[in-house]
């Protein structure tokens, strides 16, 4: 079963990812939090292994909690719950090693995806809200920004580079797997020697750093 935890400052809110994923049966809904603060001591008390996260929250704001989460509890893989407007606040959580993100207002079965995506190990970058990051990420110094990326993935192998590219469209491991015609053991060797040549914490940092570079599948 995937422990998981929901952290929002809205009953209703909560009250209806509850009701969603507790219509999965690989998935255990194991507390609730109104703010980060509780987040971080329910985490650790109840052994989640996957957090749902908002990030205004009074008390501790998400940002914050995600880093005292990191320390408390790193076993625990962090989902930062969003809106539009918010993309700043979701690049930096991206960067401090969220494993993703998603829309509050995501279908049903996005969120039982996204929370088995980021249990097993995989990024989960919502597809409705990719577009608006990498669109504030785009208003930056993209020149300076893509050259480091290159720099960076000149050290990967071609096949490495390959297996890159499909992370930076989103795919897991399994998915990956069927387009390259590879074992998912294989995959995940892979993702793991990228992610330590590009001294990166998880595969969003890696996929959003392949999409600076211009690495397209």
């Amino acid at each position: 079963m995937i422990r998981v935890l929901i952290t929002d400052d809205e009953p209703l809110i909560r009250a209806g990812i509850r009701m969603i994923l507790d219509s999965a049966d690989d998935i255990d809904v194991v507390a609730e939090a109104g703010d980060g603060r509780d987040a971080v001591e329910l985490a650790r008390a109840h052994r989640a292994d996957v957090v749902l996260l908002d990030i205004q929250m009074p008390v501790m704001d998400g940002l914050t909690a995600l880093a005292e989460l990191r320390r408390a509890r790193p076993e625990a893989r962090v989902l930062i719950l969003t809106t539009f407007g918010e993309q700043r606040n979701v690049l930096r959580a991206l960067s401090e090693g969220s494993a993703g993100f998603l829309l509050k207002d995501s279908a049903p079965a996005e969120l039982i995806g996204a929370v088995r995506a980021a249990a097993a190990g995989d990024a989960y970058l919502s597809p409705a809200a990719t577009r608006h990051v990498v669109d504030s990420l785009a208003a930056g110094d993209t020149a300076r920004r893509a050259e480091a990326a290159r720099g960076r993935l000149a050290t990967l192998t071609e096949r490495e580079r390959e297996v890159l590219a499909l992370l930076a469209q989103g795919l897991s491991n399994a998915a990956a797997a069927r387009r390259i015609h590879m074992s998912e053991a294989t995959i995940k060797t892979y993702v793991s020697r990228i992610l330590t040549k590009l001294e990166c914490e998880n595969r969003v940092q890696a996929a959003l750093l392949a999409r600076d570079a211009g690495l397209e599948g």
